[in-house]
């Protein structure tokens, strides 16, 4: 038995083990590691007060637009080129360690240089030579992560990830206990992040031995001229994700950026699902793109999976909004609650265009993806401008529930011009467990149990309904454990 688990988890076999051992790990990767950082930051918000959150909120959302431009597509087109040409694996990663240097480098001085002139917090302010540290890192980090997913090892991965968020969470509660400061967390996550780099970095030192002689200045232009669309839809996403927290400090108060920051951090943790699903497809998409057949399966299969997640997240995190938020920061973030709420539904969108963006990505058709950018970009901005003067932290919410929903229509409709295929597979089976799951939660909430029982209930309720119904795609989740577990014959 020990045997068949090292081999299912350890080893790439067929495109689908390959597929299950990459999702495994890349959701025991991120999940645990965040749940370990979930530590350090639900401390920091109740030792922090609301203005202290929002000031480290604040720093953070600037790193995260700004790690986007040194990356820039960079990590997606090393993944792709190097399934494809792994003799000339060593070039990719020399030549595009060159170009994330200069191009952190760079960054790191715009930060330093411009953002005091947009930024009218003095205490976000003094954080920015931290948040400089922490984009570089964080940057590196990723790209290291980019060759583990290329070899379809994201057990490697897994790995950075889980060493990383360790170490954060321990720098920053020693910070933190010795000075209960924005500023100490924010050298807590830099410490981490850096430590992380030089993890992640680790299974490919040998690449350091040729860096020089491997850098080939021919790849440049090849590398930025696939990277950039790719680039391009990650600056949306940066952009989306990041932007709102900006506007609302600008139009409203640093203690509402507070509010916003809290609701967000329990929204990205299930953003992490889609993410690490179209991640676990996309090497096995690239690999695909000959046979549009095979190449649609994979698919439509990623989208079940992903609606099984969506549906009931939506459903279940507007029910139990205000409980969720109240047991996991305290009363005095209850003001989060609307905007969490409705945060929550943008996770079908998001779900969807996590894997149909990788998707266009991997059929070579990334020009397309310019004015799925110019649609986020703009539609966001507007949108942003138009709402939080009205509603505040809602109206940034509600932005991006609108935004989102319509750019993942037009990749829809981009992907549909190059293939037919079902978006949404059995949905009835999925909308009909969510309902009883909902109508569970809310009478068992009426009776007053506690949220963490009431977030038990509604997904036992939600998956044996899904099971009595034969739903396909747990059914075969359920197929793949009972295969694995079943003993291999004696010979």
């Amino acid at each position: 038995m020990i045997g068949r688990i090292k081999s299912l988890l350890l080893e790439n076999q067929t495109t689908k083990q390959t597929v299950a051992k990459n999702t495994f790990w890349l959701f025991f990767g991120n999940i645990l590691s965040k749940l370990i950082k979930a530590a350090i930051l639900i401390y920091a918000v109740r030792v922090l007060s609301v203005e202290g959150w929002g000031v480290f909120s604040y720093a953070l959302s600037i790193a995260g637009l700004f790690t986007i431009f040194i990356d820039f597509g960079i990590n997606a087109v090393i993944t792709r080129e190097s399934v494809h040409n792994l003799e000339d694996q060593q070039k990719y990663f020399s030549t595009a360690l060159g170009i994330k240097l200069v191009m952190a480098a760079v960054i790191g001085v715009v930060i330093l240089v411009l953002s005091p002139f947009f930024i009218s917090q003095s205490a976000v302010v003094a954080l920015l030579p931290i948040v400089v540290l922490i984009v570089i890192f964080d940057s590196l980090r990723d790209f290291g992560a980019a060759l583990a997913r290329a070899w379809e090892k994201m057990e490697i991965e897994a790995v950075v990830q889980i060493a990383t968020n360790l170490i954060i969470v321990i720098a920053g509660f020693v910070a933190l206990s010795l000075v209960p400061q924005a500023k100490s967390l924010a050298i807590g996550y830099a410490i981490g992040t850096g430590l992380g780099m030089l993890v992640a970095f680790y299974p490919f030192r040998r690449y350091f031995k040729g860096l020089l002689a491997s850098f080939s200045p021919n790849l440049i232009k090849k590398i930025l001229y696939s990277s950039w669309p790719f680039g391009m839809l990650g600056v949306m996403g940066a952009i989306m994700l990041n932007t709102d927290t900006v506007m609302v400090g600008w139009f409203r108060s640093i203690t509402e950026v507070g509010y916003y920051g809290a609701a967000q951090r329990v929204i990205q943790l299930v953003y992490l699902v889609p993410g690490l699903i179209a991640t676990a497809l996309f090497p096995s998409m690239a690999k695909l793109i000959e046979n549009k057949e095979r190449f649609k399966n994979v698919l439509e299969r990623g989208l079940s999976l992903l609606t099984l997640f969506a549906v009931p997240a939506t459903v279940g995190g507007v029910l139990l909004g205000r409980d969720i938020i109240g047991i996991t920061f305290g009363s005095q973030y209850i003001p989060a609650t609307g905007s969490f709420r409705l945060m929550c539904l943008t996770f079908l969108p998001i779900f969807l265009s996590a894997i149909f963006g990788n998707a266009v990505f991997a059929l070579n058709k990334e020009k397309k993806l310019i004015a799925y950018v110019i649609l986020g970009v703009i539609g966001n901005f507007l949108l942003d401008l138009i709402l939080i003067p009205l509603w505040g932290i809602d109206g940034a919410a509600l932005s991006t529930v609108i935004n989102q929903t319509i750019i993942t229509l037009y990749l829809i409709y981009v992907l549909r011009k190059e293939f037919h295929f079902s978006v949404l597979k059995q949905l009835d089976k999925i909308v009909l467990a969510t309902i009883i799951m909902g109508i569970g939660v809310v009478i068992f909430r009426y009776i007053g149990l506690h949220v963490y029982l009431l977030t038990a209930i509604g997904l036992s309720l939600y998956l044996a309904s899904l099971y009595l119904l034969r739903e396909q795609a747990l059914n075969e989740v359920i197929g793949g454990f009972k295969r694995f577990l079943k003993p291999s014959p004696q010979l």
